[in-house]
């Protein structure tokens, strides 16, 4: 290839990587003739194929959390053909960093992380305490600073991802729902751990409520095969004869998107697929327990961040550390109610 390429190592999380997108419209900007590609974790890649930003997705052969040194050098031999100009690294660890290192790629653009000193050339440090995750990744598109004023963070995109009808389409008949009738996604689930999970119980009362208002509307249940049985608990919740669709483990990321993408409305934990929804621009409900609402907030235009701000959260633990979570116990049906109402269209 002849012509300087741009290179973005994603992170590992889909939240993180659907937060980070916003670096990538800001390089798009600063060098429109210049291709981007990609690099992510199979589990990931179908997030960046939803981005017009990007040229081509390329997937990672590694082991998670294995250093595969022979491999990396491998795959940087490859790399260096594709001629890049630059290479932005985003996890914040020396595996990553080595692959453009490896490739020979002139600027290397990341954090200090694992003190990558010599393999990241231009690097950043973040600010104390931590930026908001959308504004941590954008700030890799400017010279390094100590502070990122908010006047900056104001100016940022927001994340953004893309979903075409063809692909909508699909997925609906796919799975038997009805595109004439509204559909409201629930996403009971959370990769980090417990802690982050508001009760099935309440998912499945907030969902009454939204059927009392329109019983039209079809239930999407979504999430990862890790997420059958909290999703199998909400349904199990609902009244008889909901049209109500247990999707955990049943799609693809591609396909959750896709379905995502033409939504009423969505209601999830801090997960990946609130951000997949809050890049999607649809209505977002938004519900926050261990983790911070401030730190990575959905962008939506409609869009609700649930949290009771207890004066034991954000413990950022994987678990309840205090054995009761009420961060997201008390955090009921009727409050998030209270939100999600008035962001639904007129039944």
């Amino acid at each position: 290839m002849s012509e300087l390429r741009t290179l973005i190592i994603s992170p590992n999380w889909i939240g993180d990587a659907v937060m980070a997108q916003p670096l990538l419209q800001l390089l798009r900007a600063a060098h429109p003739e210049r291709p981007i590609d990609v690099l992510a974790p199979p589990a990931v890649s179908p997030v960046w194929r939803q981005v017009a930003e990007v040229d081509e997705v390329l997937e990672t052969p590694f082991r998670h959390g294995a250093l595969q040194l022979k491999q990396r050098w491998q795959f940087a031999r490859l790399l260096r053909k594709r001629g890049y100009a630059d290479a932005y690294v985003l996890p914040n660890t020396i595996k990553y960093a080595l692959i453009p290192w490896l490739a020979g790629i002139k600027q290397r653009v990341g954090y200090k992380g694992e003190s990558r000193y010599g393999m990241i050339n231009l690097m950043h440090h973040d600010e104390v305490p931590p930026r908001p995750m959308v504004a941590f990744y954008a700030a890799l598109a400017k010279p390094p600073v100590t502070v990122q004023g908010p006047g900056l963070r104001a100016a940022l995109p927001k994340p953004r991802l893309v979903a075409s009808p063809a692909q909508i389409a699909a997925v609906l008949q796919r799975h038997g729902i009805d595109p004439a009738r509204p559909l409201i996604a629930m996403a009971p689930g959370a990769e980090f751990g417990g802690a982050k999970r508001w009760p099935a119980r309440h998912f499945a009362g907030l969902a009454q409520a939204v059927l009392t208002r329109d019983p039209s509307t079809q239930i999407a249940l979504l999430g990862s095969p890790k997420d059958q049985e909290a999703c199998a608990e909400v349904a199990a919740g609902l009244p008889a004869g909901t049209a109500a669709f247990n999707l955990a483990g049943a799609t693809s990321l591609a396909e959750a998107i896709a379905l995502i993408a033409c939504t009423a409305a969505v209601v999830a934990n801090d997960s990946g697929l609130l951000h997949i929804a809050s890049a999607l621009n649809r209505p977002v409900l938004a519900l926050y327990g261990p983790t911070d609402p401030d730190h990575a907030p959905p962008f939506s235009d409609l869009a609700a961040s649930l949290s009771l701000r207890l004066d034991c959260a954000p413990c950022k633990q994987r678990e309840c550390p205090l054995g009761h979570q009420d961060c997201m116990v008390k955090l009921t049906p009727e409050l998030a109610w209270h939100s999600l109402q008035p962001m639904l269209k007129p039944g």
